[in-house]
């Protein structure tokens, strides 16, 4: 059946009828484009929101604010601040803890940094070394903070890629030394991150904070990480760790401003939830898309039988079979559906490709793009779909009886 006769033929049927073919073509062309932009869409969105997530996933936040309900003989109002106590009080109650450390904000302004002749405010942290695991720091040169720097008071610093750029403009920053309001720091690290706002700051040990700029025992914001719990043993470790916090700095536990919590597994699970369901409409939205083309296709190929009835009736009169009959009514299809799918598809990745090498990445929408397994899968669906689009008119010009046909006006 696959011969070139029958190729020529159909293609000499496609010619006369160009405009029918067109619009055939259009309709199927349209759907799978439709279709690779909604994916592609939805997969942007979710990188975009998604790339917020640079932290380890297993990483927990506490903060402590400012109490709204008066509670064991205190008014409301009252500042509940951690310090170095509540970091062993943790450390001793919770086995499930782990990277436990501390956090203090030294915002640039009051904290001018310099190296020779270069100034900057960056932000200054104070952190323990669990704190590098929890913010998932990516260390390009030298090494990242250690426990002999803490319990040595060790002036030294772990600096951002942008830190490394505007103060050493491309001289090797380990060994050489930053000054922090005037108090030299030796830089022993590098690191960068997925976040340009992550990466114009300053690590230091929490030790050497302390004693250094902030005389006293404050911790400000605790993270740790609680290994491969799951979110339902996230929650419930963080619940208990919140209970007995509230209890220790006489808090009310139902005061939610007194003590804030960010559990970035929970919230991670919920975004992947989210976009799950979000890729799921898109595609069941471009598949009917799909589909509404292929019906065109499926009544524009009845139209063609009805058309070549006589034809038809000719070739069953002189010994074509049911079979040759339905397949060269498939392959029509096929051939229609297969090309302008290919081309549907193209396009839709092209426009795609387009929006992703021109438009700048944001926090809410990056990198659209359709994975290669989705767009194989379309292909074979443009495929089957092809040849059931052609399969209900080619089984009636089947059973059309000669005689009948060749009456046909």
């Amino acid at each position: 059946m696959l011969d070139f006769g029958v190729w020529h033929e159909i293609l000499s049927t496609m010619r006369k009828n160009k405009l029918r073919t067109f619009l055939t073509s259009f309709s199927v062309f349209w759907g799978i484009f439709i279709l690779m932009i909604l994916l592609g869409s939805g997969n942007g969105l979710q990188k975009g929101v998604m790339h917020n997530f640079s932290d380890a996933m297993n990483s927990v936040w506490m903060w402590g604010g400012r109490t709204t309900i008066a509670h064991a003989g205190y008014n409301t109002g009252r500042e509940i601040s951690f310090k170095n106590d509540d970091i062993e009080f943790l450390s001793n109650h919770f086995e499930e803890i782990e990277n436990l450390s501390g956090r203090i904000h030294l915002w640039g302004g009051a904290y001018h940094t310099s190296y020779k002749n270069n100034y900057g405010d960056f932000g200054i942290q104070a952190i323990h070394t669990g704190h590098q695991v929890t913010e998932n720091l990516q260390l390009t040169k030298g090494r990242l903070l250690n426990l002999t720097d803490m319990e040595k008071f060790r002036k030294v610093a772990v600096i951002g890629r942008i830190v490394d750029e505007r103060l050493f403009k491309g001289e090797d920053p380990i060994g050489k030394y930053v000054n922090i309001n005037g108090i030299p720091f030796l830089v022993v690290g590098v690191f960068d991150d997925v976040h340009d706002g992550e990466v114009d700051r300053l690590y230091i040990p929490m030790t050497v904070a302390q004693k250094t700029f902030r005389p006293g025992t404050q911790v400000g914001t605790m993270t740790f990480t609680i290994g491969d719990a799951s979110v339902e043993e996230s929650e419930a470790l963080v619940a208990e760790i919140k209970e007995q916090l509230a209890k220790k700095h006489k808090v009310n536990i139902d005061d939610q401003s007194a003590l804030g919590t960010f559990n970035a597994m929970k919230e991670y699970r919920q975004m992947q939830a989210l976009f799950q369901g979000i890729n799921i409409f898109v595609g069941i939205i471009g598949f009917f898309t799909l589909i509404a083309g292929l019906v065109g296709v499926s009544n524009i190929m009845l139209i063609v039988v009805k058309e070549r009835t006589k034809e038809i009736g000719i070739r069953k009169a002189i010994g074509a079979t049911p079979a040759s009959i339905i397949g060269l009514i498939i392959l029509e299809a096929l051939i229609i559906t297969s090309i302008a799918g290919y081309f549907g598809l193209l396009a839709g990745i092209s426009l795609l490709e387009l929006i992703a090498s021109n438009m700048p990445a944001s926090d809410f929408f990056r990198n659209p793009g359709v994975d290669f397994r989705i767009a194989i899968g379309a292909a074979v669906l443009i495929m089957i779909a092809g040849m059931l689009a052609g399969f209900v008119p080619a089984r009636r010009a089947s059973k059309i009886k000669p005689i009948v046909a060749l009456r046909d006006e």
